[in-house]
């Protein structure tokens, strides 16, 4: 059995910023890849932010380059999304995804994100 515990969403202003984390426990044979997705009101689920645990390369949607920023913590089992000048758009409820060795794929609870004024 897998776990992803994630944290740190919450309601923020334009132009604010939030840190998400997700950390996973259980059985996990070999960790991947790990990755945000996102889902907001209406819209389908989308891929936010990726990184690889082996070598750190990463790939962001074209709407969050230059503002959101994905890392992780492999000892932890722990992805981290720093989000800065949020917007509006980006109110969703935020996914946390691993993928293992075995290509199965986990996913969080998720958290949701609201950005207001």
């Amino acid at each position: 059995q897998v776990q992803l515990v994630e944290s740190g969403g919450g309601l923020v202003q334009p132009g604010g910023s939030l840190r998400l984390s997700c950390a996973a426990s259980g059985s996990i044979f070999r960790i991947d890849s790990m990755g945000w997705y996102r889902q907001g009101p209406g819209k389908q689920r989308e891929l936010v932010a990726a990184i690889i645990t082996s070598g750190g390369s990463t790939n962001y949607a074209d709407s969050v380059k230059g503002r959101f920023t994905i890392s992780r913590d492999n000892a932890k089992n722990t992805v981290y999304l720093q989000m800065n000048n949020l917007k509006p758009e980006d109110t969703a409820v935020y996914y946390c995804n691993i993928v293992d060795a075995l290509y199965r794929n986990f996913w969080g609870q998720g958290t949701q994100v609201t950005v207001s004024s």
